[in-house]
């Protein structure tokens, strides 16, 4: 490959601030799983008593589950809108901008009043703010992302953008520690606290992202008169089977984890396997081992490719559906958290680790934004929803039915990541050690 082409990477050595626009990236996306995340637990947890109150509490948690899926099915449209103004104005504006809708929908929530209160504007208005926070957090990962990527050195683009993707698991860590402290407050403040608390989270966040400097990649291409008009309709055009891969790749990751997580909360909770502190404990244990994971798996990428991990992780997550309900089913405290381990630290973290790097480098410079959140973003309307037919799905064939949908997921993941062309392989590798051996390390854009 062409030094020409691999410059569209970036500088070759990354920016000077390569690492500080890692970690700004990645405490925004820390603040954003928290608060996007917070609400399937709370929706497993508490939000279909609260506002969908009912004689059947089946029906209640399929509401609840439908309103966290509608905060997914408006992700595609913050994809489109965050896409085009990262690829139009640049990344740095979009990582701001969502994150300030983001904070603000994400307290609401905490404000809400409830059925009892209201009656039926209050899940109207809880559908309202979900898919203010769908369409902020679908925005904000492509500006995050590429702003780690284009800034990183050739050689470490999975490292560094590993560090972002860390940071979902930060969020869920965080989340989950608050409703585990949470749970102890009683009543509707069991489930407002975490969203009230988030503000604090946001107000530091937005400090942090104000400071970092915009994409290098991105002021090239302005520089060069390469900013197209309409980016969106470019990358459909041109790179519209990249995006449907993507899309492949993301349900496997995306998908796989709303039943082995979401789901699993309220599996573990009705079937009476495991009672809600000891879920919360079990998810903590996991997030904390994912943080360090996700960024092991992106670093390991930039060693031995980014499409060998992506195989082989979806073919596990194929041939772990099954076995994953067995052992939850024991009712054994240690093999609820082995499986909650495995699910997320191999299962999920080790396919988001590859996604940080692999994505931008299946699209053009000028269409990058556009194309990877397309690809990020319209998965999250099938796994946003999977919750919800996971809880039909066990009615019809019992726990069998969200084993064997999570099989399925791995499986799309795993012929996605088949026909998808590697952008890491050996003599791409190599082209990158040879130019920055070649290139003075004082050398930065």
């Amino acid at each position: 490959m062409s030094n020409e082409a691999l410059a569209l990477r970036g500088p070759v050595h990354g920016t000077a601030d390569a690492r500080r626009v890692a970690i700004g990236s990645s405490v925004g996306a820390v603040i954003e799983t928290y608060d996007f995340i917070g609400f399937g637990t709370a929706a497993a947890l508490y939000l279909g008593k609260a506002f969908f109150p009912g004689a059947d509490p089946l029906a209640g948690t399929l509401a609840s589950f439908a309103t966290l899926g509608v905060g997914f099915a408006a992700r595609p449209l913050g994809g489109f809108i965050g896409g085009h103004l990262g690829d139009r104005l640049g990344r740095k504006p979009v990582l701001v901008a969502s994150l300030v809708a983001m904070g603000l929908a994400t307290f609401a929530i905490g404000l809400l009043p409830t059925y009892a209160q209201v009656g039926l504007l209050a899940p109207a208005l809880l559908v309202t703010v979900r898919i203010i926070q769908g369409i902020a957090f679908g925005a904000e990962w492509g500006g995050a992302i590429l702003m780690a990527y284009e800034h990183a050195p050739w050689k470490s683009k999975g490292k560094f953008t590993g560090m972002v993707q860390s940071g979902f698991p930060v969020g869920l860590l965080l989340a989950n520690l608050v409703f585990l402290v949470s749970v102890h407050l009683g009543g509707s403040w069991a489930w407002r606290v975490p969203f009230l608390a988030s503000i604090v989270l946001v107000a530091v966040g937005i400090v942090i992202r104000s400071k970092v400097p915009e994409s290098p990649v991105f002021e090239n291409v302005k520089d060069a008169g390469q900013i197209t008009k309409a980016p969106i309709v470019e990358v459909i055009k041109h790179d519209w089977r990249n995006i449907v891969r993507g899309i492949g790749l993301r349900i496997a990751e995306t998908a796989g984890y709303a039943v082995s997580v979401t789901y699993m909360i309220s599996y573990l909770n009705s079937k009476h396997l495991a009672n809600t502190a000891e879920t919360l404990v079990a998810l903590c244990i996991a997030s904390a081992i994912g943080i360090w994971a996700t960024t092991a798996w992106g670093q390991l990428t930039d060693r031995i490719g980014r499409r060998p991990i992506y195989i082989w992780s979806s073919l596990f997550a194929v041939l772990f559906g099954v076995p994953m309900f067995l052992l939850v089913n024991t009712g054994l405290f240690l093999f609820v958290i082995a499986t909650i381990v495995i699910a997320y630290a191999v299962c999920q973290n080790s396919l988001a680790g590859v996604q940080g790097a692999w994505f931008p480098e299946l699209f053009r410079a000028n269409t990058r934004s556009s194309g990877a959140s397309l690809a990020y973003q319209i998965s999250a309307m099938i796994s946003g929803f999977t919750p919800f037919i996971t809880t039909i799905l066990f009615v019809w064939l019992g726990w069998l039915g969200p084993a064997l949908l999570f099989s399925l997921y791995g499986a799309i993941g795993l012929w996605a990541a088949l026909s998808t062309r590697e952008t890491w392989g050996r003599a791409v590798r190599e082209a990158a050690a040879k130019a920055t051996a070649e290139t003075p390390h004082e050398v930065r854009a």
